[in-house]
This record gives structure tokens, C-alpha cells and sequence, in this order.
């Protein structure tokens, strides 16, 4: 047989997309279009309803940047159009193929229903099926006129990311506002041919079956009347007919579908514009139930939910309607889709909590999994924390992206630090917006890594990002394709039903240990600094208010706990933890706003905490100690006067002056406190950390030395840093000044200030205090850089084998050297409060308050010893999508800790997040709580969120060994239960009481544990 493929494919594409398609719809009428345009921000429907239109014409441009204009259509539908299928199709005017970052609009009735919302890939609103001809049609359609950040795939910075900065030129031209009649066999002739066209060209050249369509598509084509695409259509559907009903292979993967719409709670737009997605979104797949039975759509982000909830009371109606009839699955069980890795222990936790008791209340639904299919890396804190919050499985997809290695697995058990297990899965078709084409079908199979131990994954289906979800067509695919010679079998199905099913065939599936590390985006840990340092500020106000709120509650007469003000604040605290914000990769406005937010929450916090605070008497000056750990420190009193105080883990203590074991003495550039001896140099360097305890150097070079790196890489400004940044860099050793600008016995400080580039400025205050080995780097910097990254250096003498950096409730260890690709990899890496490296006998901890992005390198110098090098990642100034990121005034503090243990570290790093505070109070209240046991860690004390006035206590074992402790409370304790997060008794036996009323507590390394505290009868 000849070789006629190039004459049959072609022939098929062009008949396809030239004739087939535009006979879609049959026949048109134009509706009548009016507009307004909104000013300012978006308004309710009842004032667009009343304003005064004018007359719209076709081909018009409308739409400034980030405008809302509405549209009134009005049309009759023709009565020869009698007993068809008549749509609305509207085109605003759409860019290229994306719904997201572009015009969208929502269509209302006159009474202000919300019927059905229209983007480039879906711009239809039925009216009738079949229709009786001649119903008038009213519409009001709210337009969104968002720009298209996405132009030019990032290559360039734009101005449009801000609605202050993106101008007032019109960006769409209005295409089309017709009424339509859907010819039904025609459109079903489209996706036949989509369907078989695409399988087509992804089987092999060797495959019977492709040669078998192939001829068939051309036979088809043989059938077509061109002068009569309508009344031809069934019989060339006839001619397919045969080869769409083969079977697929007994052994045919199984693709699990699950309509989803990715929505970004903000990113190339503002959450404002988000809460408005969630409407267009939602409104869809309501009306996409309704059209098919079998359709299930599986949504997160209990926010969003809540928006609708609260802005549209008829989408928020129909949804409910869906989950009751199965069609709609909420999942995820978290507020938003968080970052994986910025967010402290007690905000992830704070996330499933809150996400899960919205599904429970809402909908009477308790979600089994977590669902993060997009963010940028995942904690190895995860399994454990998903697991206490009752999830039985966990899903994710963006490793996917990785730069250097593949992924081994698909279908995987997931251990974190404690050796908690969960059951994950990685979907191989690689994408959480597949659309149930031939080349995502084909790439599920060839990728899917448990080929032999599995035989099933999972597709999210449905255009997202920007929100858009399934469409029928994409249904029409997956009921093709349900049992498809050459094909997976698809079937639609909740992911709970998937997931029950993969475990099911697969209990012994293989098993991944520690993070799930993104080899991409890294960057994400340094971006937009200032959104980092509010969401570190806000995680430890709160931490702040909540415990002496609850002290207050417990020891305060008439004092009422802030329940419904906390609850908000966590919740604002949580969106902002979304994966594009806190990672700062969203445009210019959401970072000015998250910067706004986070400011009115401190204020807001610092108000409650002063409240409790002043709740419990005046009179009498006191230190009060949010840390678990007792503190003898230099505190600052109202006046700024140093004073060296001893207070107790949670608790306070009269500022009465205590004496530290020696005092501090400065001799020219060198500070001495007894314990540490550290010499600035001219250049503002430190030339020498001298540790007098164990008799050695710390340093190996220069330490604090500020390298500013050329951090320009290959994509994705904001979100990446390439290993290439390393071959290029300026160290700043040009001081104007270094000057002791603080000599006292309790505290000596030396003042370096620089300037360098693009006219940026920078002073750091470094600082030892009495009773301390921690040397302080309180840093302000005026920054003007583009394009570039500053990181703080200390090489230390250590011959350290791997690192050990914070993560929520524990640590991880990371290797110093670079034996594989895998450790290659790894060249930026994120941390919270403290990085850790160590020999036997010997270490050094570098502790921040805000940053998060770090390396660890080493090198063996010519004197045989070795330098182990920790870096931390400042401030970085990325143009894309926000070309001012970063611009502007920093202020933070990081520090060095010599001769640190783990122990150390962790102890520090509350301390230096969690300031002491000096206020008046009267009487000296117990601590809510206290521990006697080494590594047993309290991370939060509150009052029950269900205001029984049981007392919530939340510890962990913090060092990584076995911990055994007993927890003393501060009040007459009747009763502990261990509970899950959601406060729901974990275990039917209480938790073991000691005889003089303290609870024993044993935990494995990295155990967290929640108890419920319950107070005795009057107290």
C-alpha cells in the first residue's frame, strides 16, 4: 500500500478546522448591546442595574486595565428557530487561548441571578433545548477587562501588573454578541474527529491502529457534502462510527478524571479580582452539572468558598445543590493552596484546620486529602500533619517541573520526619489543567513510573490558573475516550473513589523519605522580602496573642478571649500564605496589598496582646516571655535603657535587674563579652569570632561578608534562581563608616554603613550583649538593584557533612557536598528560624528573623582543614512580574550563634522571633503551661476553639531524638486528652496525669502532640 499519510492528515486538518468547524452554529441573530463603564473599582449589581447605558456597537474597543464595563443584551430568538438548541455566544474580544489573564465576564439575569460566566474557551450561555422561538432575552454581563501579564511569555517587565501604573488604553475590541443555534451533529462531528485526529498522531507509525483511523478519517472526508457540512455530518459521524466503538486493551491504563479549575486565590491579579474568578468558575461547573450526570468536580480553598459564600448567595446556593448530589467533591481540607514550605508548623496546621471545618460545617463533608497540585516544594512536615488532621491521602503535581532529575515515582508512600507515611500521588499526565487530549493521554502512560505494581492515575481536568474549569467539551472527550482502542480508559470519578483504588491494587507501593524538593522556583524562598518578613511578623504575633489571651482568660476577671478577632486574623494570615503570594510571584498590586495587610494585622495583634497584657493589673513592670524556653537576656526598657532580666518559658517576671556572669568590654573594633571575642574589620567585615569557651576560631574568612550576586535567569524572573548566579558577583568591602556606637557593660554594638550600586544604601549594627554568645546583625537597606541578589556569608572552620535547617516542627538534614545530581540540585534551599552545621563536638547556628532562602557549600582549604560556608539569601530585585519587586526599605535581623547545638539553635531562634516584652502588669500569674523534659517543645497555647474553656496546648519533640517531659499547668487541671488539630479526642483514653497534677508527655523525634487541657471546676 502506498504511503498516503501527509495527503490524509493534512486533507482531515483542513476540512477540520476550515469547514467543520464554523458550521457549528448554524444560524445567528446580533443582540442589541448597550454598556457603562464602572468607575473605579467593581460595583454591586443593583448600581450597575440602575446606571445609564449607551449604545455598543461591534468592533468596538472597550476596557481600560483592570475596568469593569457592563453590558446590557437584549435579542428575541427568531420563531423559525422553534424546537432547537439556541445559545448565547459572546466574544469579548479574547487573547489567545487562555481564560485566565484576559477579558472574562459573568452573565446575569435582570434579577441579578448569576447564570453562567464566558471566557475564550467558553462562550456560550444556553437558553434552550429546544427552544419555543420567539423568548425575549435580557442579559446584564459583567466584563472584566484584565490584561494579559502573560504577553510575551515573561520576557520583559510591564507596568500593567498595577492598576496605579497600567494606564487607561482600552485592551479588547468587543467580536461578537449573537444568538445561535447549535447544530447538535455537527458539533458532535467536531469532537469525533478531535478525538480520533489526536489519538491518530500519537500512536506509532508501526500501529495497525493508526493506519486503521487514518483511512477511516479519509473515507469520512469522502462523505462530507462541502456545499452541505450541516446535512452531512451524520453520515460521515456513521463513517466513524466503527473505529470510535473498538474496545480498549483488557491491560489499557485507567486515567481516573476529576474536573478541576485551578484558581490562583491571586497572582496576575488581585485577590479582588480573584473573589470575582471564584463566581465565573463556579457558575460554570454548576451549569456543567446540570448538562452531564456524570460529571464530578473537586475543589479546594475553603477562601474562595467563603467568598462566594458571602458575595453570591445564588452560585453559593447551587453549589451546595451539586455536593448533595455527589457532583461536587470538596478536597484539599486547607484555607487556600498554601506555599509547601514558607509557612511556620502552626500555620500549616492552622490551614488544614480551618479548610477542614468549613467542609464539615458547610456541607456536612469531611475532606480525605490534601491537595496541592501547585505549589513549590512540599515540607517534609506534611505527612504528619495531614495525617492529625485526619487525611488519609495526599496529591501533588509540580514536581513534574523539576530542572535536573526526574521524579522516580507516581504512586508513592510519603515518610516525613517523625516516620509518619501518606498515601501520595504525583499525576503522570503532568498537568492539573488536561484537557483529555491525545498528547496528555499518551504522556500519562509513557511516563507513568508504576507501570507492573499499578495500573491507574489521576488526570485534573479543566482550564485553570485564572480559574475556567471543564467545559462540555472536554466531557465529550472523556466519554470518548471512556473505552477507546489505542487509548487509557478514562472514568470520571471522585478522587477519594482513586485513591482507595490505587492504594487498594498497591499497598506496597515504594516509599520517598524527607522533602518533596522542587528542583525549579527556588528563588521563591527570597522574592518580594517584605511579604516574607509580615508573614514570619504575623505567624509569632499570633503565637503572642493567643497565649497571653489565654493567660488573661485564666487569671483576668471579666476578661473575654478574642475568639471571633483571632479566628479573622488567622484566616487573613492564612490567604496571604497562598502559593503565589508568600512566595512572591504575583504582580505588583498583590505585594503593595499583602504589604498593607500585614501591616493592619500587626496592629491589630500588638492591640489584643497589650489588652491581655493590661487585663492582668497594673502597677508593676514586667518582662512577659512568649518563647517555651526561659530566657536571661538584655531587654530594653521604655526608656531604650538595657537591662539584663531572667524570665521563665511563657510566662513573665519583674524587671529587676539581674547580673550577668560578665560584662561586656569594646577595645577599638573588638567586642568582648566573656564568652565570644569578635573583631570588625576596617572594611566592616568580621575579622575574627573567637569562641572563649572551647578555645577556638570560628571563622575561616571573612565572615558577614555581603556578595551581590547578577541573579538574572533563564525564565520565570521571580520565581528562579539559576545555579549560573554563583559566576558573577561584587563583594562589598567599601565602608563608609565603622563606628562603636553603643559601649555599656550589658550591650556594645559597632554601626557599618555602604553604599553600592544603583545608589542603594545599607547600615548594619552589630551587636553582643552580655550573657550571650549571639552576635546580631540588625541590617536596614535602602535597595535600588535590578536584577540582582544579596546574600550574607560566614565561612566557618567546621568540616561539616551535611547542614540542618528548621522546617515546621522539626529540621532536616541536607548534605554538604555534591556527589549526585540530586545534591547538585540543591544549591538554594529553604529554612526557617535557623540553619545548624556541625563536627562531633562542635557547632554553629545561623538564626534570622524573616528570611528564608540559604546555600551550604564547603571547600577543603590548602592547610588541609575545611570551610564550611552558610549563606543567607537577603533581598533579591527580580523585574518580572513586578519590576519595582523588592525596591525600597528593608529592615531585619540575622545572627551568629558559636558553639551552638541543636538545642541551641531552636532556643535561639524563638528568642530572636519572639522579643521579650516589657509592659506593666500587676501580680505575677503562672505560666499557662510549662514542661520539665529536654526537647519537648510547646508551639502554641489557646483557649478551645468550640469556647468549652478547655485549654489547647500544642508540643513537639524538637531535637530529633526520643523526648519524655511532664507538662505543668498553671491552673487546676481536671482532666488531658491527646487530640487531633481539629481538637476531636484522638484516642479514647486520656492522657496520663502524674500525681501532683502535671501531664506525662513521651514523644518520638518530631512528634507533634495536641492536648486539651480541661480546667476543675471553678477555676
Amino acid at each position: 500500500m502506498h504511503d498516503e499519510r501527509r495527503r490524509i492528515e493534512e486533507r482531515v486538518e483542513r476540512l477540520h478546522n476550515q469547514r467543520i468547524k464554523p458550521a457549528i452554529y448554524s444560524a445567528t441573530v446580533p443582540f442589541e448591546v448597550e454598556a457603562w463603564q464602572a468607575p473605579g473599582e467593581p460595583v454591586p449589581f443593583e448600581e450597575a442595574a440602575a446606571a445609564p447605558y449607551t449604545p455598543f456597537a461591534m468592533d468596538t474597543p472597550w476596557g481600560p486595565p483592570w475596568g469593569t464595563t457592563w453590558f446590557r443584551m437584549r435579542g428575541r430568538v427568531p420563531a423559525e428557530w422553534a424546537g432547537r438548541r439556541v445559545e448565547a455566544v459572546i466574544d469579548l474580544g479574547f487573547v489567545g487561548d487562555w481564560p485566565g489573564n484576559q477579558a472574562e465576564a459573568l452573565v446575569h439575569l435582570p434579577d441579578g441571578r448569576p447564570l453562567k460566566a464566558v471566557n475564550p474557551l467558553n462562550q456560550y450561555v444556553p437558553i434552550g433545548n429546544p427552544v419555543s422561538g420567539g423568548e425575549e432575552i435580557d442579559y446584564l454581563v459583567e466584563a472584566a477587562s484584565n490584561p494579559d501579564i502573560l504577553a510575551n511569555d515573561f520576557a520583559a517587565p510591564t507596568l500593567l501588573g498595577d492598576v496605579r501604573t497600567a494606564g487607561d488604553k482600552p485592551l479588547y475590541t468587543f467580536q461578537r454578541a449573537d444568538l445561535a443555534v447549535l447544530d447538535e451533529e455537527v458539533w458532535h462531528l467536531d469532537l469525533d474527529l478531535q478525538v480520533l485526529r489526536e489519538l491518530m498522531v500519537h500512536l506509532g507509525e508501526h500501529e495497525p491502529r493508526r493506519h486503521e483511523i487514518m483511512h477511516t478519517l479519509d473515507k469520512a472526508m469522502d462523505t462530507l457534502d462541502l456545499d452541505d457540512i450541516s446535512g452531512s455530518a451524520t453520515a460521515v459521524r456513521e463513517v466513524l462510527a466503527p473505529v470510535l466503538a473498538r474496545p480498549a486493551h483488557a491491560s489499557a491504563h485507567t486515567i481516573s478524571g476529576v474536573g478541576h479549575a485551578h484558581i490562583d486565590s491571586a497572582w496576575l491579579w488581585p485577590i479582588r479580582e480573584t473573589k470575582r474568578k471564584t463566581s465565573r468558575t463556579f457558575s460554570n461547573v454548576t451549569s456543567l452539572a446540570d448538562e452531564y450526570d456524570d460529571f464530578i468536580f473537586a475543589c479546594s480553598q475553603a477562601q474562595q468558598y467563603e467568598w462566594v459564600r458571602d458575595n453570591y448567595p445564588h452560585v453559593w446556593a447551587r453549589i451546595q445543590e451539586s455536593v448533595k448530589k455527589g457532583q461536587w467533591a470538596p478536597v484539599g481540607g486547607m484555607w487556600v493552596e498554601a506555599d509547601g514550605n514558607l509557612p511556620g508548623g502552626e500555620a500549616i496546621a492552622r490551614q488544614l484546620i480551618h479548610g477542614k471545618r468549613f467542609f464539615i460545617e458547610h456541607f456536612g463533608v469531611e475532606t480525605k486529602g490534601v491537595w496541592l497540585p501547585d505549589s513549590f516544594g512540599y515540607t517534609a512536615a506534611y505527612p504528619q500533619l495531614a495525617k492529625l488532621a485526619g487525611n488519609e491521602w495526599f496529591l501533588t503535581q509540580k514536581i513534574s517541573w523539576n530542572q535536573t532529575n526526574k521524579f522516580p515515582h507516581h504512586t508513592f508512600w510519603w515518610e516525613g520526619i517523625d516516620g509518619t507515611r501518606i498515601f501520595t500521588h504525583f499525576p503522570p499526565v503532568d498537568t492539573y489543567n488536561a484537557r483529555f487530549s491525545g498528547e496528555e493521554m499518551d504522556r500519562a502512560v509513557r511516563n507513568y513510573s508504576e507501570k507492573g505494581g499499578g495500573t491507574r492515575s489521576l488526570a485534573p481536568f479543566g482550564w485553570g490558573d485564572g480559574g475556567g474549569g471543564p467545559t462540555r467539551e472536554i466531557m465529550e472527550r472523556a466519554r470518548r475516550l471512556a473505552d477507546l482502542e489505542g487509548s487509557p480508559k478514562v472514568v470520571i470519578e471522585h478522587p477519594d473513589e482513586f485513591f482507595a483504588q490505587a492504594r487498594a491494587e498497591y499497598e506496597d507501593a515504594p516509599v520517598w523519605v524527607g522533602e518533596l524538593y522542587l528542583e525549579l522556583h527556588r528563588a521563591t524562598y527570597t522574592s518580594q522580602a517584605r511579604t516574607k518578613q509580615g508573614n514570619r511578623r504575623s505567624e509569632h504575633r499570633l503565637r503572642e496573642a493567643e497565649l497571653w489571651a489565654t493567660t488573661a482568660a485564666l487569671h483576668a476577671p471579666g476578661y473575654a478571649y478574642p475568639y471571633e478577632k483571632l479566628d479573622r486574623l488567622w484566616k487573613t494570615v492564612l490567604l496571604h500564605q497562598f502559593h503565589d503570594i508568600l512566595p512572591g510571584s504575583s504582580i505588583a498590586w498583590v505585594h503593595r496589598e499583602a504589604e498593607a495587610e500585614y501591616a493592619r494585622v500587626a496592629e491589630e495583634l500588638e492591640a489584643l496582646t497589650a489588652e491581655a497584657v493590661a487585663a492582668l493589673g497594673g502597677g508593676e513592670t514586667r518582662v512577659f516571655n512568649t518563647s517555651p524556653f526561659e530566657r536571661a537576656e538584655v531587654v530594653r526598657t521604655a526608656e531604650g535603657a538595657p537591662a539584663y532580666v531572667e524570665v521563665p518559658a511563657n510566662g513573665s517576671a519583674p524587671l529587676a535587674a539581674a547580673e550577668p556572669a560578665q560584662p561586656v568590654s569594646v577595645s577599638g573594633r573588638v567586642l568582648d563579652n566573656g564568652l565570644i571575642r569578635v573583631e570588625v574589620a576596617e572594611d566592616g567585615t568580621l575579622a575574627s569570632v573567637r569562641d572563649l569557651r572551647a578555645g577556638r576560631e570560628v571563622l575561616a574568612d571573612q565572615g558577614n561578608l555581603l556578595r551581590l550576586h547578577t541573579d538574572l535567569p533563564n525564565y520565570w524572573d521571580a520565581w528562579d534562581i539559576d545555579k549560573h548566579y554563583k559566576n558573577r558577583f561584587t563583594d562589598l568591602l567599601e565602608a563608609e563608616s565603622v563606628t562603636v556606637v553603643e559601649e555599656s557593660p550589658l550591650v556594645a554594638a559597632i554601626r557599618v554603613e555602604r553604599a553600592f550600586g544603583k545608589g542603594s544604601k545599607l547600615v548594619q549594627t552589630i551587636t553582643v550583649r552580655a550573657g550571650s554568645p549571639r552576635i546580631d546583625f540588625e541590617t536596614e537597606i535602602d535597595w535600588h538593584e535590578a536584577e540582582k541578589i544579596l546574600k550574607a556569608g560566614f565561612p566557618v572552620d567546621i568540616r561539616a557533612p551535611h547542614s540542618s535547617a528548621e522546617i515546621q516542627f522539626g529540621h532536616i538534614q541536607r548534605p554538604t557536598h555534591t556527589n549526585t545530581s540530586w545534591e547538585a540540585a540543591r544549591f538554594e534551599v529553604s529554612g526557617h528560624r535557623w540553619v545548624h552545621i556541625a563536627e562531633p563536638g562542635y557547632g554553629v547556628a545561623v538564626i534570622n528573623d524573616s528570611t528564608y532562602g540559604h546555600d551550604v557549600s564547603r571547600t577543603v582549604r590548602e592547610d588541609g582543614g575545611t570551610t564550611t560556608r552558610v549563606s543567607l539569601s537577603l533581598v533579591r530585585a527580580p523585574r518580572v512580574p513586578d519590576p519595582e519587586a523588592d525596591q525600597g526599605k528593608h529592615r531585619f535581623t540575622y545572627s551568629l550563634l558559636p558553639g551552638a547545638s541543636i538545642a541551641d539553635a531552636v532556643a535561639e531562634g524563638y528568642a530572636l522571633n519572639l522579643p521579650l516584652r516589657v509592659a506593666d502588669a500587676a501580680g505575677a500569674p503562672e505560666p499557662v503551661v510549662c514542661v520539665d523534659g529536654d526537647g519537648v517543645t510547646v508551639e502554641a497555647v489557646k483557649l478551645a476553639d468550640d469556647r468549652s474553656g478547655d485549654v489547647v496546648v500544642r508540643l513537639y519533640e524538637s531535637r530529633g531524638g526520643r523526648a519524655t517531659g511532664v507538662l505543668r499547668t498553671g491552673f487546676p487541671l481536671a482532666g488531658a486528652q491527646v487530640t487531633d488539630l481539629l481538637e476531636r479526642p484522638l484516642e479514647e483514653t486520656a492522657a496520663d496525669l502524674t500525681g501532683d497534677g502535671g501531664v506525662t508527655v513521651t514523644l518520638r523525634p518530631f512528634q507533634v502532640l495536641t492536648l486539651r487541657l480541661r480546667r476543675a471546676e471553678g477555676s
